[in-house]
């Protein structure tokens, strides 16, 4: 099917005041999933996302999951038409760094820059992929769009399965695409077709019931710190990352070099991927293999040590316990199950008295790297962007993709549009209308493109 240019960018021109004011009204809901504190603005995200889909002309309706709901609905315009699903989530990260310039749920437009956590993770795509979608059925195109917002995917989506389970409210596709990703480089699309897994883990050892005087027991007491320390250092080499627990890498699958070659047209730049995230310097400077670690290797990422003394000065104690807090992202063959099992028995070997205790996992994905879909999202990036998206892999995770991967095994596809210097997850995050603008564009073609694939 074509898509009529003039038409579509007058469209998305008059849609630009619908699209800011419904992103402020999101943004400035503190819909945080992991405070419990935040339960009520959860469900104000979600009836006001219900709302928001009903005036654009859609059904929607809330779907209870026995944790935070999902929100869902869409458009459908025939039986024999091809269905996809558009998978975002409307939850947001906590707020709290002190780096914030601004309170980061008081919405703030300005020459065409719009600030506030959840700008781009993950209101904003979201926007952009729902007024896409609108476009496309206004314009009658033969294709039934469901809209699949999520209010969890912050907290590793637990109750996501059960959502899925309402088979009336949340229908299978014949496919699926998310937009919850980010670009390497402006100017430059990007879209992953992989995922990498998480696994969380809490290692603990308590030798006293409380701090001791190192003066007084130092020498003769065991301490905690330092041993959990040791564990650490026998788990993962300090200076180039690699994981020394036997059989991690047993599973894992190295890309292809038409893979790397692929990470490498996405724009990459070492210099540009430091200034982004505040490095001084890295373990290599090599592109293709800085790309191959971040998106395609496992890793072992110790992220706290706590016990003992915090404050200012040194406090001469022994602590009575500690806690190192880690985690591991894998790649597609590895299973979060298989390499905590072979964590927790290594622990167990370095240390007998050391508790290890899992602290939540995702399993990776590996989607289509060539095919139909694939060359119909190349198309859709290049009308909505200009140029050709890279494919790549991304580095983090997103439960609710496994979970769609597994209920419904139909293609899912990437088209994320968030850039590195918005801020996932950070301090000061915004979104552009040059990425919205584009966005919508790019849907509206990729809806386009579907339907004139047909149902498959």
């Amino acid at each position: 099917m074509t898509v009529n240019a003039q038409r579509l960018d007058a469209y998305v021109v008059g849609t630009r005041a619908k699209f800011e004011d419904l992103l402020g009204q999101m943004v400035e809901i503190p819909s945080i999933s992991m405070d419990p504190a935040k339960a009520q603005d959860i469900r104000r995200m979600a009836n006001l996302a219900v709302q928001v889909l009903i005036n654009q002309g859609a059904e929607a309706q809330i779907v209870e999951t026995g944790g935070y709901p999902i929100v869902s609905g869409g458009w459908t315009t025939g039986a024999n038409h091809p269905t996809v699903t558009i998978y975002n989530h409307l939850d947001v990260q906590p707020a709290q760094e002190p780096e914030w310039k601004q309170e980061p749920f008081v919405f703030r437009k300005e020459d065409g820059l719009y600030r506030g956590r959840g700008a781009t993770d993950d209101k904003g795509p979201a926007l952009s992929a729902m007024l896409g979608a609108r476009y496309a059925i206004e314009q009658g195109v033969p294709i039934n769009i469901r809209v699949l917002w999520e209010l969890e995917e912050e907290i590793g989506s637990p109750h996501f399965l059960a959502g899925l389970k309402h088979h009336a409210a949340i229908p299978k596709p014949d496919s699926v695409v998310v937009s919850d990703t980010i670009w390497i480089a402006k100017g430059r699309p990007a879209m992953p077709y992989g995922l990498r897994g998480l696994l969380g883990a809490r290692v603990t050892l308590r030798t006293g019931s409380k701090d001791a005087h190192s003066g007084v027991t130092g020498g003769a007491a065991r301490n905690p710190l330092a041993e959990l320390m040791e564990v650490a250092s026998a788990c993962v080499d300090a200076k180039t990352g690699k994981v020394k627990i036997p059989g991690f890498y047993d599973d894992v699958v190295e890309p292809s070099k038409a893979e790397i070659k692929s990470f490498l047209r996405s724009g990459f730049q070492v210099r540009r991927f430091k200034e982004a995230y505040g490095f001084h310097t890295l373990r290599t400077h090599d592109p293709a293999e800085i790309t191959r670690r971040i998106w395609a290797a496992p890793t072992f990422e110790i992220h706290g040590l706590t016990g003992g003394y915090h404050g200012p000065g040194v406090k001469t104690v022994v602590p009575g316990q500690g806690e190192l807090k880690v985690s591991m992202r894998l790649v597609p063959k590895q299973t979060p199950e298989k390499v905590f099992a072979l964590f927790k028995k290594y622990v167990a070997r370095l240390n007998p008295n050391v508790k290890v205790e899992r602290e939540g996992m995702l399993h990776p994905f590996k989607g289509s790297f060539e095919g139909p879909y694939v060359e119909a999202m190349k198309r859709a990036a290049k009308a909505g962007f200009g140029k050709e998206p890279a494919f790549i892999r991304e580095g983090g995770s997103i439960g609710a993709v496994v979970t769609m991967q597994k209920a419904w095994k139909v293609p899912i596809l990437f088209m994320g549009l968030s850039l590195p210097e918005h801020g996932y997850h950070a301090p000061n995050e915004y979104f552009d209308w040059g990425q919205a603008s584009g966005g919508i564009k790019a849907f509206a073609h990729y809806f386009s493109e579907l339907a004139g694939m047909g149902k498959r």
